[in-house]
This record gives structure tokens, sequence and C-alpha cells, in this order.
């Protein structure tokens, strides 16, 4: 196994002169990524669609229930408690490799 360090190429730089990390999507295990980048969209529009729920009911909306409202609450909240805790083992993960001895 080949462990030395490669210089750069003109090819690892995105339009904008930043690197492109490995894994990142687009790259090297970009289904990983991608699909987190999916969730991560799915939890937020959960979110954004409580919130305007919320707005609608205090406002007094009659075509918005309550319990729709509720309901999309606890999905939004579901959604976000999931999401946090795959990126809480995703960080234990990489501490675990960071601390192993070569």
């Amino acid at each position: 196994m080949d462990l030395r360090i490669s210089p750069l190429s003109s090819q690892a730089l995105n339009p904008t002169g930043q690197t492109k990390r490995p894994g990142a999507a687009g790259g090297v295990g970009g289904g990983f990524a991608d699909n987190f980048k999916t969730a991560l969209k799915d939890v937020s529009a959960a979110q954004n669609e409580a919130t305007r729920l919320q707005k609608e009911v205090q406002l007094g909306n009659p075509n918005v229930s309550l319990e729709e409202t509720m309901l999309a609450m606890q999905k939004a909240q579901i959604g976000f408690q999931a999401t946090l805790h795959v990126r809480n083992r995703m960080v234990q993960a990489y501490t675990d490799i960071m601390n192993m001895s070569v």
C-alpha cells in the first residue's frame, strides 16, 4: 500500500478554485454523499413545511387542521433527530479512525 502524498492536479480543482474532497458529490464514493445531501434537503423541507403549517394555524386558516400541523411537526422532529444521530455516528467514526495507530 502506497502512503505517499501526491500533488494536486489541475483536475482536482473546481471552477471556484477550491479543491474537491474525496467522497464529495461526483467524486469517488459520491453515492453516500449524494444520499446524505438529499436526506438533509428532505429534513429541511419537512421543517419548512411544519413551520408554514404552524403559521397558517396561528393565523386561523380554516383549510389547515391542527392534526395535520402536529403530524408535520413530529415528522420534522423525527427526521432531524435521525439526521443528528447519523452525523454523530460519522463524527465518532472519524474520531476513531484518526486515533488509530498506524
